[in-house]
C-alpha cells in the first residue's frame, strides 16, 4: 500500500516536473523568438532610416519647413532605436528579468544560464503579463522619440481683425489714388491691431509683452503673422497676374547701373548737370559699370534749347562736349558709357519729352539697376516695357516741383490736381524706390526725403581759395549782394520783386545785381523799372565765373525749387545765403552761413545782417556734406543700392526669438497687383494717340521719327510691337 502510494506520489512529482520543464522550455523558446524578432525588426528599421536620410532630397515639391522637420525627426529617431536595441538585448537585462520571474534553485539557475546562452529576450512575470519595468522603459523611450518639437505647434488661423488690417494695408495704393492719406490707413491698421492686444502678437513673442504702437513694428508683426499661417499650410506664393519674375541675371559678376535723365549739356539745367556728376562718381568706385542715357534732339530742337544756338551734327560730337566739360570740373576722367535716346522739345512746357520706348535703349544684358532722374516726367507718356519688369531695381529721383509751377498757370488748381494723381500713378507703377530731394515735392508712393546731390568740385576749390585769402588777412569779398537764376517768374523773381517793393524804404541804398536769361526777361525788367527798384540786370553766366567770386551775399527768395543748386554752390564758395524758411532749404539750415527768414520783415533783417558781418569758414564736415562723394554715399544708402549691389535680398523677417520667417514669396501682395494693374492701364491708354494728345503729349512721340532713325542709326519702329506680351 505504502509502495503504491510512494509510486503514485513520485509519478505525480515527475509529471509535474516535466510539465514545469516543458512550460519553462516553451517560455524560453518564446522569449528567444521574440528577442530575435525584435532584433531583426530594429536592424531593418535602422536600414530604412539610413536610406531615408540619404535620399533626403526629394524629386517632387515639398514645403521647405515640413521637409526639414521630417528629416530632423528621422535623425533623432535613429540613435534612439539603436540604443534601445543595444540596451534591451544585453544579458544584464535578461538576468534581471529572470530574477524577477522568481526562479529558484537548480531550475532557476539552469533557466538563467540557458537564457544567457540565447542572449535573452522579453520576460513575463508570474501572472503571465509582461514585466512592468520593461514596459515602462519602452513607453518612456517612445515618448522621448515621438516628442513634438516646441516650434512645430499648430499656428492658430487668422481672425477677422487681422484679415481686415491686412486688407487695409494692402489696399493703400488704391486708397492713395483715391486721395486717402497713408497716415489714415496706418491709424485704421493700428486700431484693428490694438483690439487684438496681446493675442495679435505672434506666438513667439514673450507672454504678456505689450503690443507696440509703432506702425512699422505693427506692419512687421502682421506680415510675419500671415506668413506663419501660410507656411504652416505649406503654401508658397508663385507670383501675381501682373508680376514678372524673369529679371536680368548678372553673368559677368559685375553689376550695371543705367541712369536715365530728361536733359543734357550744353543745356545748363539741373537734370542735365546732376545726373552727369552722379554717373561720374558712381563709376569712380569701379564697383559697377555705369551708363548715362540722355535725350538726343534733332537740329531744329537743339537751336531752341541749347545756349548761343550751339548745335551738334552727331551724338558722338555731343558726347565729346559732355566729357570735356565734366573732366574740366571734376579733375578726373570718368569711365562710363554715354548713350542717347530720341527726344522732342515742348515749347509750351519748356521740357524734353521722350519719343518711343526709352527702356529699349538699354540692352537686356545690361538691364540690372535703373535710376530714373525725374521718373514722373520720363513716364508721363511712356509706352513700352515696364521698367520694373526689365530691371532688377528701379530708383526714381524727383528733381522738380511741377505742382508749384502748374499752380501759377491758368486753371492751375485743376491742372495741379490732375498732375498730382498722374505723378502718383506713374511713379508707383514704374519704380521700386523714390527719392525726393526735399519735402517741397509732393509725397509720392514708396518715397523718402534725402538730398542726393552734391556740388561741382570747382565751387569747393573756390571756397578753399577764399578761406586761404582770409587767413592771410586779404579781403575776400569786395562786392555786396547778387541773385542768379533763369529769368522766369517761377524761379523766384516774383518773390524777389514783391519783397523789394514792399520794403524799398527799409532797404534804402541797397543794390542788387541780377544775372539771368529767360522767357520772362523783358517782363521782369519792365516790372522792376516801373516800381523803381534798385536792380541791376546782367546777362546770365556760369556761377563759377570769376566775376561772381567777389560777391559776399547770395539772395534766393524762391519757393518753387526742390533743392536749389545755386544755393549749394554759393555756400561752397564761402558766401552768405539769404533764403526763405521753406522745405526746399531744409538741407542748408545746418550751415552757419545760411540765413533763413519767415516774414518779409525778417528778410530785411537777414539782408542787413549778412551785409554787416563776415561769413564763417566752412568746417571739413560741411565741405564733405556738400561734396559729390557724400551725395553718392547718401544715394547708395537711401536708394537701397548697397543692399542690391551686395545681393542682400532680404526675404525674411526676424522674430523676437531669433527665428527667421520667409515672407517675400509666401503670400500674395495686393500692392504689387495694384502697381501692375496701373502699369497695364497706363500702357493701354498711352498707346492711343487721341488720348495722348488730349493729355498734352507732343504729336508723334509714341514712336521716334525718321530724323531720329537717321541721327541715331535706328531701324524704323514696328507698327505692332507686343512689348508686354499680355
Amino acid at each position: 500500500m505504502a509502495t503504491a502510494s510512494n509510486s503514485s506520489a513520485f509519478s505525480f512529482i515527475s509529471k509535474g516536473w516535466r510539465e514545469v520543464r516543458d512550460s519553462a522550455d516553451a517560455d524560453l523558446q518564446l522569449m528567444k523568438d521574440r528577442a530575435n524578432s525584435f532584433k531583426n525588426l530594429a536592424a531593418s528599421f535602422d536600414r530604412e532610416i539610413e536610406n531615408l536620410i540619404q535620399s533626403a532630397a526629394p524629386t517632387f515639391s515639398v514645403p521647405a519647413i515640413r521637409q526639414s522637420s521630417e528629416i530632423d525627426f528621422m535623425k533623432k529617431l535613429q540613435p534612439k532605436i539603436t540604443e534601445f536595441r543595444r540596451v534591451y538585448s544585453a544579458p544584464e537585462i535578461s538576468r534581471k528579468v529572470m530574477e524577477k520571474w522568481g526562479a529558484e534553485g537548480e531550475v532557476g539557475d539552469r533557466l538563467i544560464k540557458d537564457k544567457e546562452r540565447h542572449c535573452g529576450g522579453v520576460g513575463r512575470d508570474r501572472g503571465g503579463g509582461y514585466n512592468s519595468e520593461f514596459v515602462e522603459k519602452v513607453k518612456s523611450s517612445l515618448k522621448a522619440i515621438c516628442k513634438e518639437p516646441q516650434e512645430s505647434k499648430e499656428v492658430p488661423p487668422l481672425d477677422v481683425p487681422e484679415l481686415l488690417a491686412y486688407l487695409v494695408r494692402q489696399s493703400e495704393p488704391f486708397l492713395d489714388q483715391l486721395g486717402v492719406r497713408r497716415d489714415i490707413c496706418d491709424k485704421i491698421v493700428e486700431s484693428l491691431c490694438s483690439k487684438r492686444k496681446n493675442q495679435f502678437v505672434m506666438p513667439s513673442l514673450a507672454e504678456g509683452e505689450p503690443l507696440s504702437v509703432d506702425s512699422d513694428k505693427i506692419n512687421d508683426e502682421l506680415d510675419l503673422r500671415i506668413a506663419s499661417v501660410l507656411q504652416s499650410t505649406g503654401h508658397c506664393y508663385e507670383g501675381g497676374f501682373w508680376t514678372d519674375f524673369t529679371k536680368h541675371d548678372v553673368s559677368d559678376g559685375k553689376r550695371h547701373v543705367a541712369i536715365v535723365t530728361t536733359a543734357s549739356l550744353p543745356w545748363m539745367t539741373g537734370t542735365a548737370v546732376n545726373p552727369l556728376f552722379r554717373a561720374a562718381y558712381l563709376a569712380k568706385s569701379a564697383k559697377q559699370k555705369v551708363t548715362l542715357l540722355v535725350p538726343w534732339l534733332c537740329r531744329s530742337d537743339q537751336e531752341l534749347v541749347y545756349p548761343n544756338r550751339l548745335t551738334f551734327s552727331s551724338p558722338e560730337e555731343q558726347e565729346n562736349y559732355i566729357r570735356n566739360w565734366l573732366e574740366e570740373r571734376t579733375g578726373f576722367k570718368a569711365d562710363f558709357k554715354i548713350s542717347f535716346y530720341p527726344g522732342k522739345f515742348s515749347k509750351e512746357r519748356r521740357s524734353i519729352i521722350p519719343a518711343g520706348d526709352t527702356s529699349q535703349f538699354i540692352p537686356s544684358k545690361d538691364a540690372d539697376i535703373c535710376i530714373l532722374e525725374e521718373p514722373e516726367h520720363l513716364n508721363w507718356y511712356h509706352h513700352g516695357k515696364r521698367w520694373t519688369d526689365k530691371f532688377n531695381h528701379v530708383v526714381g529721383i524727383v528733381h522738380t516741383n511741377y505742382l508749384e509751377y502748374i499752380k501759377r498757370e491758368k486753371n492751375g488748381a485743376l491742372q495741379a490736381f490732375l498732375v498730382k494723381h498722374i505723378n502718383n500713378w506713374v511713379t508707383r507703377a514704374y519704380c521700386h524706390k523714390v527719392l525726393r530731394l526735399s519735402a517741397a515735392t509732393q509725397d509720392l508712393p514708396k518715397s523718402v526725403v534725402c538730398n542726393v546731390h552734391g556740388v561741382n568740385p570747382k565751387f569747393l576749390k573756390i571756397g578753399e581759395k577764399v578761406a586761404g585769402e582770409r587767413e592771410l588777412g586779404q579781403q575776400a569779398f569786395s562786392k555786396g549782394a547778387y541773385f542768379l537764376g533763369k529769368m522766369v517768374w517761377a524761379k523766384g523773381y516774383r518773390e524777389l520783386i514783391d519783397l523789394l517793393a514792399k520794403h524799398k524804404n527799409d532797404l534804402h541804398g541797397f543794390k542788387l545785381d541780377v544775372y539771368g536769361n529767360g522767357e520772362d526777361a523783358h517782363e521782369v525788367q519792365s516790372t522792376a523799372k516801373r516800381l523803381n527798384l534798385n536792380l541791376n540786370f546782367l546777362k546770365g553766366r556760369d556761377h563759377a565765373d570769376d566775376s561772381l567770386h567777389g560777391y559776399k551775399v547770395f539772395i534766393n527768395p524762391s519757393v518753387s525749387d526742390v533743392l536749389c543748386t545755386a544755393t549749394a554752390e554759393a555756400l561752397a564758395m564761402g558766401k552768405f545765403v539769404v533764403c526763405a524758411d521753406h522745405p526746399s532749404n531744409e538741407f542748408f539750415r545746418s550751415f552757419p552761413n545760411c540765413l533763413t527768414y519767415k516774414t518779409s520783415e525778417d528778410f530785411v533783417a537777414k539782408v542787413k545782417e549778412a551785409l554787416a558781418k563776415e561769413p564763417q569758414p566752412l568746417t571739413p564736415e560741411h565741405i564733405y556734406n556738400l561734396s559729390w562723394e557724400a551725395a553718392t554715399q547718401r544715394f547708395v544708402e537711401y536708394s537701397e543700392l548697397d543692399r542690391v549691389l551686395n545681393n542682400e535680398h532680404n526675404p525674411a523677417k526676424v522674430r523676437p526669438n531669433g527665428k527667421l520667417v520667409a515672407k517675400s514669396l509666401s503670400m500674395p501682395n495686393l500692392s504689387e497687383m495694384v502697381d501692375g494693374g496701373l502699369a497695364f492701364a497706363h500702357y493701354c491708354l498711352m498707346g492711343n494717340e487721341v488720348l495722348r494728345l488730349c493729355t498734352g503729349a507732343i504729336p508723334g512721340t509714341r514712336d521716334y521719327d525718321k530724323q531720329h532713325c537717321k541721327d541715331l542709326h535706328l531701324l524704323p519702329p514696328q507698327v505692332e510691337n507686343p512689348i508686354y506680351g499680355w
